[in-house]
């Protein structure tokens, strides 16, 4: 009887060695390359995270799109099938937390400083508490960049954009701002964008350098404007229930983990883009062309139309204040 006693002792303790042993795994996906801002802030993360809990915790990156495309991956969050994204910012629109398109509206940042001082500022995190109730938190924001235009043709002017068949992300301020070129709006996975530029069913598209070159978007577009008439970022979200699920002193060393990548992400995100512009003037496939002030004055203009059609949709509270952190002037 006690030698079933000590065996059947043996037995919970080796299942609870076990337990205790098995690592808690966080299954992030994204749709980039390895090798853009993105990219590199999940591999840094994942470091990290598995470094500084010991091994406790494993992270599974899972880039370009492996596990899923832009419009399934947020519905596999919420649902648990993967714990963390780091989707751009337009994607929480469909979602119905509109004031997100605010991060869309052209020409509303002026550089990085005017960015984070909303990103790191009390705006960007009412925003992201704005995401609780669908089941998300949101850890932080990652640059990407601020967008140049391509296509088969010189887009210098505003009326260069009239009649041409421009690939946006779903967002209804993108497809203002294309409309108010003159231009025609076509929403479209990213995964599919290089083929469809390839065969013609689109035109041209606009996207931070890094993505540009990294997809080898450039190989099919024989013109790239230095607009940066736009910010593209990321939040980096994870499923709620599971994120509060972790004991706590995981929960705070992650959180610091993510402190860091974040500098890590928004450091790279400017570095990576100048040299991906390096990389298309070298290849040569692809004619770089600069804005005059002028230009760009008429292009902001122009757009001027997306804050103003989009203007209630966002809501015009959030507008104003992100307005009034950046000073930016109609």
């Amino acid at each position: 009887m006690k030698l079933k006693v000590l065996l059947t002792m043996a037995m919970v303790l080796a299942f609870a060695t076990s337990a205790l042993a098995a690592p808690i795994v966080i299954k992030f996906s994204h749709v980039v390359a390895q090798n853009t801002p993105k990219g590199q802030a999940a591999d840094y993360f994942k470091k990290l995270a598995e470094e500084r809990t010991k091994g406790r915790v494993k992270v599974e990156v899972y880039p370009n799109s492996q596990l899923y495309k832009d419009k399934e991956e947020m519905e596999a969050l919420q649902l648990g099938a993967v714990q963390m994204l780091a989707p751009s910012l337009a994607k929480f629109a469909p979602l119905g937390v509109k004031e997100f398109e605010v991060f869309d509206l052209p020409f509303i940042f002026d550089n990085y400083q005017d960015l984070h001082k909303v990103t790191q500022g009390p705006v960007g995190a009412k925003l992201l508490k704005k995401l609780e109730p669908k089941g998300i938190l949101g850890l932080a924001y990652w640059d990407n960049g601020f967008k140049v235009m391509s296509a088969n043709k010189p887009l210098k002017s505003v009326e260069d954009f009239k009649g041409q068949k421009m690939r946006i992300q779903s967002s209804k301020v993108l497809d203002s701002q294309m409309r108010a070129m003159g231009a025609i709006p076509q929403v479209m996975a990213f995964s599919e964008v290089y083929q469809a530029l390839q065969t013609g069913v689109v035109n041209g598209t606009e996207n931070p350098p890094s993505n540009l070159y990294t997809q080898k978007m450039h190989e099919v577009q024989k013109y790239v404007t230095l607009s940066d008439h736009g910010y593209l970022g990321y939040a980096v979200i994870v499923n709620k229930k599971f994120w509060e699920s972790l004991p706590a002193d995981i929960r705070t060393i992650l959180e610091g983990a993510m402190k860091d990548a974040t500098k890590f992400a928004n450091d790279v995100a400017k570095k990576d883009n100048d040299e991906a512009l390096a990389g298309v003037k070298k290849s040569g496939r692809s004619q770089l062309i600069p804005l005059t002030p002028q230009e760009r004055a008429a292009w902001k203009k122009a757009m001027d139309k997306a804050h103003k059609d989009n203007m209630n949709r966002i809501g015009a509270d959030i507008v104003k204040e992100v307005y009034t952190a950046t000073g930016y002037h109609q």
